[in-house]
């Protein structure tokens, strides 16, 4: 049985940026939504003069899929031998940006309420995700997940420097694991000052427009790309691999990054 899903995750393997999907049908595998042409931009970055391959990662903390693909795409780079030589670079991307800030409502009511979903449907959703998300190691606990506006998460990871890693983990958790509200400033703030941030600052950085900025290109770079799902990953601008895919698919998008010629 096809299950619904609203998270836009989409699955291609590894392919050159500017080459189209040649799959115009709509059809659903493994959870995860297909769609068309998400690569049409002729936007290019060349390649490091050492060497080093930039993976650029579009990605929203309320999104399970994401979650599941961040995993997968480390488990892949703590395999890869030129691991030493990827940066990895959190782009921002936000699945419902029109959600009121504060409105705290269950995230299985806002897919009933905003997606024309039924509750049962996002019930067999959720446990298909849940599932998968276990077969990772990972908790997902939708029985607790609050709706939310990402936009202030995002910036948090903007704002986060070298803690960005931990601070992606660190929303990633507490909005699947633990309920909380991640778009709640004092609850970013916690995440912050857990992954080694200043509370302080940090505080005072939300407080202003810090980093909004440097959001809103990442979601107009993604607009330019014709990103329309997430997870979403891009080697040196030249190749990508959309959805939470397998390990495999992640090494081998590693080892034609390090491979492919810049043209």
């Amino acid at each position: 049985m096809s299950i619904p899903s609203p998270y836009r995750s989409v699955e291609y393997g590894v392919r050159k940026c500017g080459a189209a999907n040649q799959d115009t049908r709509s059809a659903e595998r493994d959870g995860t939504e297909s769609g068309t042409d998400l690569f049409h931009s002729t936007v290019t970055t060349q390649q490091n003069d050492d060497g080093d391959i930039e993976i650029e990662i579009w990605s929203d903390v309320a999104c399970p899929w994401c979650y599941i693909g961040k995993h997968r795409f480390l488990s892949a780079l703590a395999e890869f031998d030129g691991r030493d030589r990827v940066n990895v670079v959190w782009r921002s991307y936000q699945l419902s940006p029109d959600t009121p800030v504060g409105e705290r409502r269950t995230e299985l009511d806002a897919l009933v309420e905003d997606k024309g979903m039924s509750a049962e449907q996002v019930r067999q959703m959720f446990g298909h995700v849940s599932r998968t998300a276990a077969e990772e190691g990972l908790r997902l606990d939708f029985d607790t997940v609050i709706a939310a506006n990402t936009f202030d998460a995002h910036r948090l990871i903007h704002l986060a420097g070298d803690k960005r890693d931990a601070v992606v983990e660190g929303l990633f958790s507490a909005h699947f694991g633990d309920g909380a509200v991640i778009d709640d400033r004092e609850t970013l703030v916690g995440i912050a000052s857990r992954a080694g941030l200043d509370a302080d600052t940090v505080r005072a950085e939300l407080a202003s427009d810090a980093a909004a900025d440097a959001v809103r290109a990442d979601l107009d770079t993604a607009r330019a790309l014709q990103v329309s799902a997430v997870p979403f990953f891009v080697a040196n601008r030249r190749i990508a691999v959309s959805g939470a895919q397998p390990k495999d698919v992640f090494l081998q998008l590693l080892t034609q990054a390090t491979a492919t010629p810049v043209n």
